[in-house]
């Protein structure tokens, strides 16, 4: 009993001194089919970010994941959206969001510079947006990384491109090259795992998935047309990606991240299959919900 008592005193402890062991949730109302699913706004990179917040809204996600270097408005294009934004420009994101009734979850891909005083920067714009993750590849941050993550209770992902076949110092492709980075370091570090860039680099997206289990921080899911390095992206079950299987695997693993369509083919005219990967999303989670809550039906 007072082995119990001083386990609670130290929570307490804990908890009054501001620390915490896991970044704060995604809500549940941002979640469709038990995922959070939503756009990368580089999937409408032809368009503004406030064009891309409404075509979000538009296909039937609820989060969105920015990207920087994006065109403000229509009525500012010279201004570029990133984390270097006035906060004048915040508050017109944020009053969108809310118009849309969209979150703002992740942001990326995007560079931590190896310095402390340039890589809070980063920080502080995913703060003022309350961001769930930010999205990198700087490898070579990781210390600088690790520190702010505990400072700002904010995870870290780190994304696969696919294999390059004149860089071999280029290793993010490789799941198990991502998982020795992040093995070792605070929880809240891990993996934004891109199916579609691990199918290209040859590799099987669930066997990715279960190298790096515990530490998926986010996903860009994609299905493609042909499991190829030419390969382009398709809607959800239509091509090459088995993508049930990876979201059963992501549910196996109490994934509770941001599910990011990055759908990078049609560029002007995507829309309808944006739609159709939130909509296939959707469905799978609510199927498996039916038959989990009605088993005796497939008894026969």
């Amino acid at each position: 009993m007072k082995k119990q008592f001083a386990c609670l005193a130290v929570a307490w402890t804990l908890c009054l001194s501001g620390a915490t062991l896991f970044a704060v949730p995604i809500p549940d109302d941002c979640r469709s089919g038990g995922f959070a699913i939503g756009c990368q706004a580089w999937t409408f990179n032809h368009y503004t970010v406030m064009e891309a917040i409404d075509k979000t809204a538009a296909a039937g996600g609820k989060v969105i994941e920015f990207y920087p270097g994006q065109k403000f408005s229509a009525e500012q294009p010279d201004l570029k959206w990133d984390h270097n934004a006035t906060d004048e420009m915040i508050a017109a994101v944020q009053a969108q969001l809310k118009k849309d009734g969209i979150r703002a979850v992740n942001y990326g891909v995007v560079g931590i510079p190896n310095n402390e005083t340039e890589a809070r920067k980063i920080f502080e714009f995913a703060k003022k947006l309350d961001l769930y993750g930010i999205t990198t590849e700087s490898v070579e941050s990781i210390d600088v990384i690790e520190k702010l993550v505990k400072e700002y209770d904010i995870r870290v992902g780190f994304h696969d491109h696919p294999k390059r076949a004149n860089d071999a110092a280029y290793k993010m492709w490789d799941p198990n090259y991502v998982l020795s980075v992040v093995k070792g370091r605070d929880s809240r570090i891990g993996s934004c795992a891109d199916t579609g860039h691990w199918v290209r680099s040859g590799l099987n997206p669930v066997d990715c998935l279960r190298i790096l289990k515990g530490r998926i921080i986010s996903s860009h899911l994609k299905d493609l047309n042909e499991k190829s390095p030419d390969a382009h992206d398709v809607p959800y079950g239509t091509g090459v990606s088995d993508v049930p299987a990876i979201l059963k695997e992501l549910k196996r693993q109490h994934f509770v991240g941001n599910i990011s369509i990055e759908y990078e083919y049609d560029w002007t005219t995507s829309l309808p299959e944006v739609s159709q990967c939130v909509g296939f999303v959707q469905g799978y989670g609510d199927a498996k919900h039916w038959n989990e809550t009605h088993r005796c039906w497939l008894c026969f």
